[in-house]
């Protein structure tokens, strides 16, 4: 399997960092283009590359790490999903302040899920602080909890192998609906971290 982001900060960085320390080919890809991400992709190391945000979408499964007023843009232009997996780890705030956007009943990742036909949308990586994602999931206490959304449940089984490979210890919270209610800004998973001892 191979994997790719559509943004390329903190948060992306943080996951094809672990995902590239397990062995897999990354392609990361930001708003800029892929020049912009020379650096960042020699850090990483030879399985991450930079692409543009088609290249990075035409993975097996791909990270959207964006600001919440980027998502819609992000999204526009790309090929068919074609039921590639599309993990959401956005937050649904208005702005960069603590402000959540008002989407009626509908939850930020079927927000996404809408703006991205024929993606097998998963909910994760949201209910974490940044610093909480780079960081060795592993501690000699436990693992880091990771709480994930979906409503697939092929999707949910590979990105549940997936997030148990580079380390972290992933929580099947429910549905986007009724799981992305819980790990949503305010909701009782949103910046919950706890260790999960194996």
């Amino acid at each position: 399997m191979n994997f790719g982001t559509i943004g390329a900060g903190t948060v992306a960085q943080a996951i094809a960092a672990h995902l590239v320390t397990a062995g897999h080919e990354v392609t990361l890809s930001n708003s800029r283009g892929p020049d912009t991400l020379l650096d960042v992709v020699t850090r990483l190391g030879p399985l991450a590359s930079a692409g543009t945000a088609a290249e990075a979408a035409a993975a097996d499964m791909v990270f959207l790490a964006v600001r919440w007023p980027q998502v819609g843009d992000a999204l526009a232009g790309l090929p068919e999903w074609d039921g590639r997996i599309l993990v959401d780890t956005t937050n649904n705030l208005a702005s960069m302040r603590p402000t959540v956007a008002d989407l009626g009943v509908e939850t930020a990742s079927e927000f996404v899920a809408d703006r991205a036909p024929g993606a097998r949308v998963v909910k994760a990586f949201n209910t974490l602080y940044a610093q909480y994602i780079a960081a060795d999931p592993r501690h000699a206490e436990g693992r880091q909890l990771l709480f994930y959304a979906v409503d697939d449940e092929a999707a949910k089984a590979d990105f549940h192998t997936v997030a148990d490979t580079i380390g972290f210890a992933p929580v099947d919270a429910g549905t986007l609906r009724d799981g992305g209610r819980l790990m949503q800004v305010g909701g009782p998973l949103s910046a919950l971290h706890a260790l999960r001892q194996d």
